[in-house]
C-alpha cells in the first residue's frame, strides 16, 4: 500500500510523509476516523514508507505485510481451525489476502473472513503477550520496528494494562500505530500516550473518483452513490454492489412506507407490517444490509426534495402510482434524524445476528409514529 494509492487525505499524507522526513516520529500514535476513510492504508502506506527509508515502492515485502519488521494485531475469536488461545498471529494468511481484497473493509467484513460473524471478537491478554514478545525482539534490518494495532478499541482492560508499559517507554526504533474508529472505548490512561491524528470523512469527489478509476464506474452512478456513502468508501462499494437491485428495492420501500404510514389507528394494518418483516427476514444479512442503506438513501433524497435541493435529487421512481413529490413532504427536521438512527440501529443489530424479523417489525412500528410527526416536533 502507497501513499498514491490512499483515497484522499492528502493533508494526513503530507503530516505523515513530513514526521519521517524530518525523522520526527511519534512513537505511539493514533488514527481515529470512520470505517472507509482510509485508516488502516495510511497506517501500511506509513509502514511501508518509513520501513523503505523514505523510498515508498522499495520493498514488496512490505506490500506483501510480509516484512519481518511490520507487525500486526487485530481482533480475533475461536473459529473452526483455530479452537483455543486466538492470536493474530494464527490468523496472518486470512488478515493479508483481506487487506489486498479491500483495504478500506470493516470489522464485520473481518470477521465474516474468519467464520466468526456471530461471535465477539476481541484483543485479549494472549495477544497482547505476543505484542510484547515481538517487540522485545531486534529489528531484523537494524531500522525501525513497526506494531500496527488495528481496532485497537477491541482491547479488553487485561490487554491495555499489559501494553501501558509498552506504549509508553518502547524499544529505541519502535513505532505503535494504533487504529480506532471510537477513541471513547479506549481507556484513558492509552489515549494519553498516544499522539493523535484525527481522519476526516472523504468529499465526494474523493469517492467519485475513486469508484470511476478502480471500479469502472460511469460517472453519474459515481457521482450518485458518493453523495449517499457518507465520506466512506466502503458504503459507496456496498451501494455499488446494491445498484442492480435498486427496482426490487424501491418496490419493497414503497410497500414498507405505505403499510406503516396506514398502520398509525389501524390494527389491522399491522399483519401487513408483520407479513413484510418476515418477507425481509428470509433475505440473506448481506442483502438486508444493501436494502436498509438504500432506505438511508431514499429517506435523504426525500428530504431534498422536500427542501427544494432539487438539483441534488437523482431519484427517478420506477414504480407506477408511487410520487416522490407526494411522498416527501413527510420527511422533514422533525424526523429525519430518528428514521436515519433507527435504520442505522437495524443495521447494527442485523450486522450482530440479532433476529431480522423481530427487528424490522420493532423497525417499522416506530417508523409508522414517525411518518405522521410534524416538522415542528422534536422526535426523541
Amino acid at each position: 500500500m502507497l501513499f498514491n494509492q490512499i483515497i484522499g487525505q492528502q493533508h494526513i499524507i503530507n503530516l505523515l510523509k513530513r514526521s519521517a522526513d524530518h525523522d520526527r516520529i511519534a512513537h505511539a500514535q493514533l488514527f481515529v476516523g470512520a470505517n472507509g476513510v482510509g485508516t488502516l492504508a495510511s497506517a501500511i502506506a506509513y509502514a511501508q514508507y518509513i520501513l523503505c527509508n523514505h523510498n515508498e515502492t522499495c520493498d514488496a515485502r512490505v506490500a506483501k505485510l510480509q516484512h519481518p519488521d511490520l507487525h500486526f494485531a487485530f481482533p480475533t475469536a475461536v473459529n473452526d481451525n483455530v479452537k483455543k488461545h486466538p492470536v493474530s498471529k494464527l490468523f496472518l494468511k486470512d488478515w493479508r489476502i483481506f487487506v489486498k481484497e479491500n483495504p478500506y473493509g470493516s470489522l464485520f467484513q473481518w470477521y465474516q473472513r474468519l467464520g466468526i460473524e456471530n461471535k465477539q471478537g476481541q484483543i485479549g491478554v494472549d495477544e497482547a503477550e505476543e505484542i510484547v514478545n515481538a517487540i522485545k525482539l531486534k529489528s531484523y534490518e537494524g531500522g525501525y520496528k513497526i506494531m500496527i494495532i488495528w481496532m485497537a478499541e477491541k482491547m479488553n482492560n487485561a490487554a491495555a494494562n499489559k501494553l501501558l508499559k509498552l506504549l509508553e517507554e518502547p524499544p529505541a526504533k519502535t513505532i505503535f500505530l494504533l487504529i480506532v474508529e471510537k477513541p471513547e472505548l479506549l481507556i484513558n490512561t492509552i489515549l494519553s500516550r498516544c499522539q493523535i491524528l484525527e481522519f476526516p470523512l472523504l468529499s465526494d469527489e474523493n469517492i467519485t473518483e475513486a469508484l470511476i478509476d478502480r471500479e469502472n464506474s460511469f460517472p453519474a452512478e459515481a457521482k450518485k452513490i458518493a453523495y449517499s456513502a457518507e465520506g466512506s468508501y466502503q458504503k459507496a462499494l456496498e451501494l455499488l454492489k446494491s445498484e442492480g437491485n435498486d427496482k426490487e428495492y424501491e418496490q419493497l420501500f414503497i410497500t414498507w412506507v405505505r403499510a406503516a404510514f396506514k398502520a398509525k389507528g389501524n390494527p389491522t394494518v399491522i399483519q401487513d407490517l408483520i407479513g413484510w418483516s418476515e418477507m425481509i427476514g428470509k433475505m440473506g444479512r448481506e442483502k438486508q444490509k444493501q436494502f436498509l442503506n438504500f432506505c438511508l438513501q431514499f429517506f435523504r433524497q426525500a428530504l431534498l426534495y422536500n427542501y427544494g435541493a432539487k438539483d441534488l435529487v437523482f431519484y427517478n421512481s420506477q414504480t407506477d402510482g408511487f410520487s416522490l413529490k407526494k411522498f416527501a413532504p413527510f420527511i422533514h427536521s422533525g424526523n429525519i434524524e430518528a428514521i436515519n438512527a433507527e435504520l442505522n440501529d437495524t443495521i447494527y443489530h442485523i450486522e450482530r445476528n440479532g433476529n431480522a424479523k423481530l427487528i424490522l417489525l420493532d423497525t417499522s412500528i416506530k417508523l409508522t409514529r414517525l411518518l405522521h410527526s410534524k416538522e415542528q416536533e422534536t422526535t426523541p
